[in-house]
Formats: structure tokens, C-alpha cells, sequence
């Protein structure tokens, strides 16, 4: 109905017109309380966001706190996998506020579920205009679904990067600096690594500078923190794959570029099969290399709007 003409809105009870009372209902979205979380509210907010609206302020507090406490209760930097025989698992590489392409990835392959488990490799935020949107929902997500939904730190869940590359921006635009803090709280518990059935080790970045790394060298890392330029949290985030053997310094200025010689020799030492990680564009999406035993999995598609790849 349309208010009339002239003369004053009609009242609503307590006060008020109409037209406000409306559009106050209709701005509510969805609303998250502490230690609440369901099915219905994460496809709420996933439709919610994907029609440019923002989850309102304190329901994205509690979320994200929520999520502090469940990393900080149940995390390690090491997170074993385990996927029953005949069964699969999802890996999904970088997504970089691409908050349409992540939900296309849920079109295709099935919204997370118990029977449809995820694992996002890292560097969810940044550079795309839509970080908030889609690590919320990731957050949320993993809230409902912990042992199914699996979120790896990349090197962009760090405050160096997203002071540089759009996300403490885009956070403080639509919420606040305090929000931020606690996301930092967030991203500093994230794991670094996951193993899959105890033979596939999948990390965003890559393998180290050094010989010998074994798997507990990785476990005994103290994660809560930001990672420094060296080191072999540095490296897990930041290096890359190179065709030849060996390893040279990186074009990046962190990690290194490590051969397929590196990659099968922290195979053989830690009785792994394969190492996935992301990091990296594939015009492809992906990317087999080091003699089939280590694969690049990119999700961000046609990344930064010019790059063009699938």
C-alpha cells in the first residue's frame, strides 16, 4: 500500500509510521547468537550476502568470537583428516574476496555438509571487494560443521597483507576496527596444515628451505602468531614450486622455489604420498607437477578482474 497523499503517515503501535516500521523488518537479516548456529542460518546468510546486504554488527561479533573460542579449544597447527574409504573431500584454493565465484563452487560441487566436506586451503580475503562476505561464511560454516569444514591460514590471513591488499579496510568500512582485532585473533589460530589419511599434506604456500623438515618439526610450530619474513612458518605460507631441482630464492621475497627433488624427498622422509597446496595462479584452476607428486589448486577465476584464468 502507499501511504497517503497528504497530511501524516498513519501511526503504527508505539509510534512511528508505517513505512519505518517496514523497512526496519525487512533490514533485519540474518541474526547469529552465541553457541547458536544452524543450517538455516548459514544459507540465510550466504543469500543474504549474495544480495549485497551486510549481517549486522553484533551478529558478526559473536560469530567470529565463536569461532576464536572453537579454534582456540579444539585447533593445532597440524590438522589430521580423516576421509573413509570410497568417500571424498573437497579442496578449494585460493578465493580472495571473490564472494560470487566462492558461491558458483557451492552450486556446482553442493553447499558443506557432513557428506560434502570442504577444505579451503587459505587466502580467503583480499584484493577482491567482497572479503567480509566470504569469510563469514566460511566462518560460519566451520561453526556448524567443524570436523567437516577445514580452513588452512595462507599467507594473506596476516596483518601486514591486509593492511596492504583491502581487507582491514573493507572491514572497518562495514563494521569497525574492534571487529578487525578479532578476526586477527582468528586468522593467528588457523592451522598451517592439513594431512589428509596420513598421506597427503596439503599447506597453502609450500615446502621449506631447509632438509629434513619432518611433520613433527611442523606440529611443534607455535601458530598464534604473525609469521616473520624467514623461518619455516614463512615458508609453509609464502614458497613455490620451480621445474628444476634444488631450491633458489624466491621472486616473491619470502619462502623459496623448490624442486620436484625437494618435494619427493620430504615425501620419502615423512611417508607421504602427495603434497596439494595453493598459493599460486593456474590458468587451468590447477596444476600437477614435480612428477605428479604435488598439485596447485587456484579458486579465484579471472583473479583481480584481469587475469583471465578458469
Amino acid at each position: 500500500r502507499r501511504a497517503p497523499a497528504t497530511g501524516p503517515p498513519p501511526a503504527v503501535e508505539g509510534g512511528g509510521d508505517w513505512l519505518a516500521a517496514l523497512e526496519e523488518k525487512v533490514a533485519v537479516g540474518p541474526e547469529y547468537r552465541t553457541g547458536q548456529i544452524s543450517r538455516d542460518f548459514c544459507l540465510h546468510l550466504v543469500q543474504w550476502q549474495k544480495q549485497g546486504q551486510t549481517m549486522a554488527q553484533q551478529s558478526a561479533h559473536d560469530l567470529v568470537a565463536d569461532i576464536v573460542e572453537l579454534l582456540r579449544e579444539t585447533g593445532s597447527t597440524v590438522v589430521d583428516v580423516v576421509v573413509p574409504h570410497g568417500e571424498e573431500i573437497t579442496i578449494v584454493g585460493d578465493i580472495h574476496g571473490q564472494y560470487y565465484d566462492l558461491l558458483h563452487i557451492w552450486e556446482i560441487n553442493g553447499d558443506p555438509s557432513e557428506e560434502n566436506p570442504y577444505l579451503f586451503n587459505g587466502d580467503f580475503v583480499d584484493r577482491g571487494c567482497f572479503s567480509v562476505e566470504v569469510i563469514l561464511a566460511l566462518f560460519a560454516w566451520k561453526l556448524l560443521y567443524p570436523q567437516h569444514v577445514h580452513l588452512a591460514r595462507g599467507n594473506h590471513e596476516t596483518q601486514i597483507l591486509n593492511s596492504v591488499h583491502g581487507f582491514k579496510g573493507e572491514l572497518i568500512q562495514k563494521y569497525d576496527v574492534g571487529l578487525y582485532d578479532l578476526f586477527c585473533e582468528a586468522f593467528r589460530l588457523l592451522p598451517l596444515c592439513h594431512l589428509i589419511n596420513a598421506s597427503v599434506f596439503v599447506v597453502h604456500g609450500g615446502l621449506s628451505w631447509n632438509d629434513g623438515v619432518m611433520l613433527d618439526d611442523i606440529r611443534r610450530l607455535d601458530r598464534n602468531c604473525e609469521p616473520g619474513v624467514e623461518g619455516l612458518m614463512a615458508d609453509l605460507l609464502w614458497s613455490d614450486p620451480q621445474p628444476g631441482e634444488g631450491r633458489t630464492a624466491s621472486k616473491r621475497g619470502l619462502g623459496v622455489m623448490f624442486g620436484p627433488d625437494v618435494t619427493e624427498d620430504f615425501l620419502r622422509l615423512n611417508d607421504l604420498k602427495l603434497v596439494v597446496r595453493s598459493h599460486q595462479l593456474c590458468q587451468q584452476g590447477y596444476s600437477v607437477d614435480h612428477r605428479g607428486r604435488l598439485v596447485t589448486v587456484f579458486s579465484a577465476p579471472n583473479y583481480c578482474d584481469q587475469c583471465g584464468n578458469e
